[in-house]
Parts: structure tokens; sequence; C-alpha cells
């Protein structure tokens, strides 16, 4: 199985275990006399095989992350640098807004409000900072298609 086949059961398995609690909580009370609609001590042995296969999954994923190289990189610090450059442009494209948003004026005597910083030249460097998360992004996806599950 490639590492791609394997994050998609992933992704399967959680939103699976996430339904699963929710029919739990479905069927948590009755009425005097009712019966659930499914019975809570099936839903939660499937939980059990659910969540059993999940972690056998992560771990195998996790350790295939580990020893898997890309570019004399391994896949774990790819993963790593991704979240940080995701996050990081997150704060900055928040900071950009809130440093480049018109501040209305509706006399002269208002005090006049200025960005603290080189709107322009810092949306550059958010820029190019994207381009490298596109480019670890896609060195990821490649690797996901090409290795295989440990």
């Amino acid at each position: 199985m490639k590492l791609a086949a394997a994050l998609l059961e992933r992704a399967d398995l959680q939103r699976r275990i996430s339904e699963l609690g929710g029919r739990l909580n479905n069927n948590a009370k009755v009425q005097d006399g009712a019966k659930p609609f499914e019975d809570p001590a099936a839903l939660i042995a499937e939980l059990d095989r659910n969540f059993a296969d999940l972690e056998t999954l992560i771990a195998r994923i996790n350790h295939t992350n580990n020893v898997a190289m890309v570019d004399g990189v391994s896949l774990t610090d790819l993963l790593a640098k991704r979240d940080c450059l995701k996050q990081r442009i997150s704060i900055m494209r928040t900071f950009l807004d809130n440093a480049s948003a018109p501040v209305s004026r509706y006399s002269l005597k208002e005090i006049m409000v200025f960005s603290t910083v080189d709107v322009k030249e810092l949306q550059k460097n958010v820029d190019r900072i994207a381009k490298e998360l596109r480019d670890v992004d896609e060195k990821i996806q490649g690797a996901n298609w090409t290795i295989d599950l440990i």
C-alpha cells in the first residue's frame, strides 16, 4: 500500500469514528419501555475495532514518515516544515490585513493612524513563503504516491 492510500484510509477511519460517536450519543437514552434504534454495545464494539485499526495505521504512517527520505530530508521533517509555514502564513496574512486596512477619519482633528510596517515589502515576503509552502507540499504529495507504507 502506498502512503497516500494509507492517509486516505486514516481519514476514512477518523470520519467513521466521529460518526460512531454521534450514533452512540443518539442512542444513549430512551424513554421508559422503548428500545434504542441501535445497540450501544454493538456500536462500542465497532468503535473499539475502528480505534484499534486507526492506532495501527497511524503508527505505520508515522514510522514510514520517519524513515522515508525526500531529497535527503525525512518526510517527518518536511511535514513539520509545512505545518510551520502554514501557520506562519496565516498569522502574517492576518497581520497584513490589519496593517493595510484603511482607517476612516471623519474630520481633520482626528488622530491620523499609520501602518507600523512596509506592507508592500512584507507582502512580497509572505508571497515568497507561500511559494516555499507550495514547493514543500508538492514534495510531500509526490512522495506520498511513491513511498510504500512500512
